[in-house]
């Protein structure tokens, strides 16, 4: 049998003990540890590339700063910035394995940031990885910062991002719903609530109603992300800066600035903002909102589009596949069923992070790992969901509009319509003998001579549906 080929190490040592670390890794013993001690859930830091980004770019800033209050040479500082860039351009990504869900309030974390980081630039220094004389993971790369500043501060910045990424697709989705709008003007229907008959209206409105509820969103979404661009650097551990030169959280804030051209800024109290993560529970509830709305939307897409023979049938959703092992010709809504248990999902998470928001406790909240996990996760599910949701349903939806009108012909609720015209005792009693009858409000105003047909349908007609109007139109008797 061929001997297994044995993997080099190299040995790296901290406060715990020594360690064999693989000599292929730009992580070191502090990144093991979190391997070893949270094998917790399938959600890795190396799955979530614009947090990873965050940390960079973090990191980037740090050694800007301290470079520039002389506590880094040129050449570790440059050596730094390389290496961060080199994760911002999609490299060494791989090397951040860590479970996302960790003890620590993400001291894990800053740790695998700041050891592929030092790592990388000890390679292009010259020197072997793990040579940390050299440029250390604690002393140089995170120098003036603690997890308490770094790791937040990072994800300020992944979230940000991951917000600007989020919304063009929400924005595809309102977009797809408004050409179905204007596809489906001409169509009337009826209008329904609490499950029950209302009045008419038109499909095109439905459409669009769909459409305006998610538009108003995006501002709140906006409002939310903006709280991203305050951070906390140079707060370290507790906020009051310790271990940190006069001057370095400005000038770190203002190197933050430069490499993202966002208008970051530091908050006031350093102290009350390391124990608060009130962004990350304001953005979660944000997407929130979106989810409540989409879940009311994809009901309403199953509920509308139901049958084909025996449900409302006014229009029809794709058939996407198949829909039972065990009835023939069975379709079901499965697109939007994917997107309701999304929502659901999201949902979920704004709980999480809100009693882990609750949590924080003194000067700190250790919680913040989950939080970040679940905002960064309901983004993610989200933008697939919305993209699903649009390409694979929405975009396809035909109308059944004679089916429509019939629905309006023959309920009773299209006597509100006509009751400006006919007046409250010829509506009371057309609506008795449709319901003692079962004739149709259309067929009853024609039969008793109470409009013409061309009076009838100019009332009924998609253009008088979408807003108030005034017709010139009287009752003959």
């Amino acid at each position: 049998m061929e001997a297994k080929e044995v993997e080099e190490t190299r040995i790296e040592s901290d406060l715990i003990g020594t360690r064999e670390i693989p000599a292929s890794a730009l992580y070191g013993v502090q990144t093991l540890r979190g391997i070893e001690n949270f094998p917790i859930s399938k959600f890795h830091l190396n799955e979530y590339p614009l947090f990873i980004n965050g940390l960079a770019i973090t990191k980037m800033a740090a050694a800007m700063a301290n470079h520039e209050l002389e506590l880094l040479t040129k050449e570790q500082k440059e050596a730094i910035v390389t290496a961060c860039q080199e994760i911002l351009d999609g490299k060494h990504h791989e090397q951040f394995p860590i479970d996302m869900i960790q003890g620590g309030a993400g001291t894990t974390t800053n740790m695998n940031a700041n050891e592929v980081i030092a790592n990388r630039a000890l390679e292009i220094m010259g020197h072997q990885r793990g040579e940390y004389q050299y440029c250390s993971p604690n002393d140089h790369v995170n120098c003036a910062q603690s997890t308490n500043d770094a790791y937040p501060t990072a994800i300020h910045i992944g979230m940000y991002y991951s917000h600007l990424r989020f919304l063009p697709h929400l924005q595809a989705l309102i977009d797809a719903f408004h050409q179905k709008g204007k596809e489906f003007a001409h169509i009337i229907k009826m209008g329904r609530t609490q499950l029950e008959d209302a009045v008419p209206m038109t499909l095109g409105q439905t459409f669009n109603g769909f459409a305006s509820i998610l538009e108003d969103e995006i501002r709140h979404l906006n409002e939310a992300a903006e709280d991203f661009l305050t951070v906390n650097m140079g707060a370290t551990a507790i906020g009051t800066g310790i271990c940190a030169e006069p001057g370095y959280a400005e000038k770190c804030v203002a190197a933050l600035g430069k490499i993202t051209q966002l208008p970051f800024r530091l908050f006031k109290d350093l102290v009350g903002a390391t124990s608060d993560t009130s962004c990350l529970v304001g953005y979660a509830s944000a997407l929130k909102r979106v989810a409540v709305k989409l879940n009311k939307i994809c009901n309403d897409l199953r509920l509308l589009a139901s049958g084909p023979r025996c449900g409302l049938g006014e229009f029809n959703l794709p058939a996407m596949q198949p829909g039972s092992s065990i009835m023939p010709g069975k379709v079901n809504p499965v697109i939007p069923e994917v997107m309701n248990q999304i929502c659901y999902k999201v949902i979920g998470n704004e709980l999480c992070v809100t009693m882990s928001g609750e949590a924080a406790q003194m000067e700190l909240n250790a919680m913040e790992p989950v939080m970040a996990q679940c905002c960064f996760e309901s983004v993610d599910l989200m933008i697939n969901g919305l993209d699903t949701l649009r390409t694979r349903c929405v975009e396809g939806i035909t109308a059944n509009a004679e089916h429509c009108k019939t629905y309006v012909h023959n309920s009773i609720g299209i006597v509100t319509a006509l009751n400006p015209v006919i007046g409250y005792k010829n509506s009371t009693k057309i609506a008795k003998e449709a319901l003692e009858t079962g004739k149709s409000v259309y067929d009853l105003v024609l039969e008793h001579d109470i409009l013409s047909k061309e009076e009838l349908d100019t009332i009924l007609s998609p253009e008088n549906m979408l807003h108030p109007v005034k017709l010139d139109i009287h009752p003959k008797k």
